[in-house]
C-alpha cells in the first residue's frame, strides 16, 4: 500500500491497480501541489461535510465515475449533485472492488455550506481502509475519544493519520495519546499548518511518538510512503 499526502487531511491511497482518495480538499488549499482535474481514482472517501474535507469530491467523483463513500446523509447530498455515491454509517463496513471500508466514530461536526446556509450532513466519521492486507486509519476531524483503544485492539493498523492542529480538532498532546491507544505502527500528522490558526510543529509531535516505538511520518504535500 502506498499513501501520498496532499496537504491538510487529503490522502491518496494505492494498492495494486486500485486508487482511493480521502477528503480531497485541493482547490483553494494553499498547501496542495496537485489539481483536482488530474486525480484518477476508483473511489472518493469523505469523512464529513465541511468544505476543507468535502472539497473537490463531487467533481473528482464525476470525472472518474467513482463513487463517493460517506455517511448516508452526506452521500445523499453528493448524489443530489449528480455524483455516484455509496452511503454507509458509523460502525458499518463494506467490501468494495478496491478494498474494505469501515466507518468509525469521530467527535466533530458536519455540514455543507450552500447559499449562505448550513445543510446538515450527518455524523462525522473516520475510515478504516483495508487494501491488499494493509489497513490505513484516517481519523477524520475528531477530538480524542476512549473508543480509540477499542479501534486499536480490534484492528491491526499499519498506519494512522491523526489531526494535530488543535482548535477544531485534537492537538498534539491528545494525538500522542491517540497514537498510543491505536497501536499503529506508523502515524502521519494531518490537519495542521494549512492556516495560522492550526499551526503546529509536526516534527516535535513525531519525536514524542518514539518512546512508544511508533514511527512518526511527517510528509510534505506530494510525498509518498509505503506501508
Amino acid at each position: 500500500m502506498k499513501v501520498t499526502y496532499h496537504g491538510h487531511s487529503c490522502f491518496l491511497v494505492e494498492a495494486g491497480d486500485k486508487r482511493v482518495i480521502i477528503d480531497p480538499f485541493l482547490t483553494n488549499n494553499p498547501k496542495a501541489v496537485v489539481k483536482a482535474e488530474d486525480i484518477q481514482v476508483d473511489a472518493v472517501l469523505v469523512t464529513h461535510g465541511h468544505g476543507d474535507h468535502l472539497g473537490d469530491a463531487i467533481e473528482i467523483s464525476k470525472q472518474n465515475d467513482a463513487p463517493i463513500v460517506a455517511v448516508y446523509e452526506l452521500a445523499a447530498y453528493c448524489g443530489s449533485k449528480g455524483a455516484p455515491v455509496h452511503g454507509m454509517h458509523l460502525g458499518g463496513a463494506h467490501e468494495f472492488e478496491f478494498g474494505r471500508v469501515k466507518l468509525t466514530i469521530a467527535f466533530h461536526g458536519s455540514g455543507v455550506e450552500e447559499d449562505g446556509k448550513m445543510i446538515y450532513a450527518g455524523n462525522p466519521a473516520g475510515f478504516l481502509l483495508t487494501m491488499q492486507g494493509k489497513t490505513f486509519y484516517h481519523a477524520g476531524d475528531t477530538a480524542l475519544f476512549g473508543d480509540m483503544k477499542l479501534i486499536g485492539e480490534l484492528n491491526k493498523i499499519d498506519a494512522a493519520a491523526l489531526p494535530i492542529g488543535d482548535n477544531f480538532t485534537m492537538g498534539p498532546d491528545d494525538a500522542v495519546l491517540a497514537a498510543n491507544w491505536l497501536n499503529a505502527k506508523k502515524v502521519i500528522p494531518m490537519h495542521y499548518n494549512t492556516w495560522p490558526l492550526i499551526e503546529q510543529d509536526a516534527e516535535a509531535f513525531a519525536a514524542r511518538l518514539k518512546p512508544a516505538g511508533i514511527e512518526g511520518l511527517v510528509l510534505r504535500p506530494g510525498e509518498t510512503v509505503e506501508i
